[in-house]
This record gives structure tokens, C-alpha cells and sequence, in this order.
């Protein structure tokens, strides 16, 4: 589970997106030292996973929305119609 903290610190899908977007064009370019390359390597891999779980929730709300909106609603009478 993540602390308020670390939730607060973290970046949105958009913000992390744009800064792997800077990270893959940054090593592509090329002109790095090995180990400027690692520590950018490693900062998009961080990046992607954040991207990943903005993705996964966003997957799992809608799951949850698609399936609520399967269900049959109870009419006026409070009854589930078949």
C-alpha cells in the first residue's frame, strides 16, 4: 500500500508519460557516458511501471463500471426485473 506521502510525490500518467517520453529521446540522442545512460535507463523503468499502474487502475475502474452497468437496476417498485 503507498503512504500519503509517496501518493502526493508521485506523478500523474500525463506527467510521467512526458518525462519517459524526454528519457527515450535523451538515449536515443546519444552522447551519454555509460553511466549517465544507466541512471537514465533505470529513471525510465521507473517511469514506465508508474505508467503502468496509472494504466491498471484506470483498466480495474472501468472493469468495475462495465460490470455495474450489466447488473439489472431494481425498478420503482424495488424489485430486480428478469
Amino acid at each position: 500500500m503507498r503512504g500519503v506521502a509517496e501518493e502526493k510525490d508521485r506523478p500523474s500518467y500525463e506527467e510521467a508519460r512526458e518525462q519517459l517520453i524526454e528519457v527515450v529521446r535523451r538515449l536515443e540522442a546519444g552522447g551519454l557516458t555509460l553511466e549517465e545512460s544507466l541512471e537514465l535507463w533505470e529513471r525510465g523503468e521507473r517511469l514506465a511501471a508508474i505508467c503502468e499502474e496509472w494504466l491498471q487502475g484506470a483498466r480495474a475502474k472501468l472493469a468495475m463500471a462495465m460490470a455495474q452497468r450489466e447488473e439489472p437496476q431494481p425498478d420503482g417498485n424495488g424489485e430486480t426485473p428478469f
